[in-house]
C-alpha cells in the first residue's frame, strides 16, 4: 500500500509541473514571501503589496505589482490562483476591493477565467464568510490554515498541519461534514473515497458525475493542495467551523497567556529553571507576531470570549484554594 501512495504522489506532483500553476499573492510581507517562495518550486508566482517587494520577489524568480495597481495583477492572463495573505482584521477590506476586478476579469475573459480564491487567515469562519459574502459566484473557494510560520518552519515544511476546507468549486458550496479528504502524506495504508459535495438543492455526486467545469474547478484545487502535500505537510480536510472552535482552545489561549505574561514584564534571570525559559520563550514568540493577529482571534473567533471567560474562573478557582489553605476569603483579592 505505502507504494501504492508512494506512485499517486509521484503522479500527481507529475501533473503538477506539467501544468504549472501561476498564484498570485496579496499580501508579499514577511509570510506572503514565505509561502510564495515554495510556491516558485512548482509554478509562476506575482506577489502584491502595499509596501515595494520588488526585489524580494526577484530575489525568489517571482514577479511583483504594487498593490495600488490591483486591476492588472488580477488581469494577469494565466492567473490560476489568489491566495489572500493579508491580516484577518483587513481581510474584508481587501476582498472588497478585489471584487470589481475579479467581475471585470469575468466579463471580459469568461467567467471559467476566474481565479481559485484562497484564504489563509488564522481564524476561518469568519473568512469563509466573507468570501462567500463577497466573492462573485464563479470564483472557487478553498480556506485554508497552514499551521507554522516562517519561524516555527524555518527548517521546512515536513510534517507541519496544513488545514483546509474546500468550500465551493463552480457555483457549488461543499458540504465540509460529508466532504472526505483525498489528501494522505503518510506511508501507511489509508482509504481513498471518491469526493462528494452537495448541489444547491442537498444532491449529493461524486467528482465523476459532474461537468467539465466541475471536473476542472476540482483539478486546479487539487493541484494547488498538492504544493503543500509534496513539501512534507501533513493535510487535515476539516469544516472552518471544527477549525474554529479547535485554535480557540490551543492558539488563542497560547497567544493569549503569551500576552498577559509579557504585560507582567517578566525577564531572565541567572538562575532560571527551564520551566521558566519556556515560559519566557512563549512571551517572545507570541510577541513576534502583530497585535493585529492577537486581536483578529479574539474578534473574529466566536469561541475566544468563552475561553476569556474560562481562564478567568480557572484562575479564580486556584487563587481561592490558596487562600482557603491559609483559612482566607478569596474576596479580599
Amino acid at each position: 500500500m505505502s507504494s501504492m501512495l508512494a506512485s499517486i504522489r509521484q503522479q500527481k506532483l507529475s501533473v503538477l509541473r506539467s501544468r504549472a500553476l501561476t498564484v498570485g499573492v496579496i499580501g508579499f510581507g514577511r509570510f506572503g514571501q514565505f509561502i510564495g517562495e515554495k510556491f516558485t518550486k512548482y509554478g509562476n508566482v506575482i506577489g502584491t503589496s502595499l509596501s515595494d517587494y520588488t526585489k524580494a520577489a526577484n530575489d525568489m524568480g517571482a514577479k511583483f505589482i504594487p498593490l495600488s495597481d490591483l486591476e492588472s495583477f488580477v488581469m494577469e492572463d494565466e492567473l490560476d490562483v489568489i491566495v489572500v495573505a493579508v491580516s484577518i482584521v483587513s481581510f474584508e477590506d481587501v476582498i472588497k476591493d478585489l471584487v470589481p476586478h475579479l467581475e471585470k476579469r469575468i466579463r471580459e475573459k469568461g467567467a471559467g477565467s476566474c481565479p481559485l480564491i484562497v484564504d489563509v487567515a488564522s481564524v476561518k469562519e469568519h473568512a469563509r464568510n466573507v468570501m462567500l459574502k463577497h466573492l462573485p459566484e464563479e470564483c472557487d473557494i478553498l480556506c485554508a490554515h497552514p499551521m507554522f510560520g516562517p519561524d516555527s518552519a524555518k527548517h521546512g515544511w515536513h510534517g507541519q498541519a496544513f488545514v483546509y476546507e474546500r468550500t465551493r468549486i463552480d457555483k457549488v458550496l461543499l458540504d465540509p461534514s460529508t466532504h472526505r479528504s483525498i489528501h494522505h502524506y503518510s506511508d501507511e495504508s489509508s482509504d481513498e473515497s471518491e469526493s462528494e459535495f452537495l448541489d444547491d438543492a442537498g444532491v449529493s455526486h461524486g467528482v465523476h458525475e459532474n461537468s467539465e467545469e466541475h471536473v476542472a474547478g476540482m483539478d486546479r484545487m487539487e493541484r494547488f493542495l498538492s504544493i503543500w502535500e509534496e513539501e512534507g505537510c501533513n493535510m487535515i480536510s476539516m469544516s472552518c467551523k471544527e477549525h474554529d472552535e479547535f485554535t480557540a482552545n490551543s492558539q488563542f489561549i497560547t497567544h493569549l497567556m503569551g500576552r498577559i505574561l509579557g504585560a507582567q514584564g517578566l525577564k531572565a534571570t541567572p538562575i532560571d529553571t527551564k520551566g521558566f525559559q519556556n515560559v519566557l520563550k512563549l512571551v517572545k514568540t507570541t510577541h513576534a507576531d502583530s497585535f493585529d493577529l492577537f486581536y483578529g482571534l479574539y474578534k473574529f473567533n466566536r469561541n475566544s470570549m468563552e475561553i476569556i471567560k474560562d481562564l478567568k474562573k480557572a484562575m479564580d478557582d486556584v487563587v481561592g484554594k490558596l487562600l482557603e489553605k491559609e483559612g482566607k476569603n478569596s474576596s479580599i483579592l
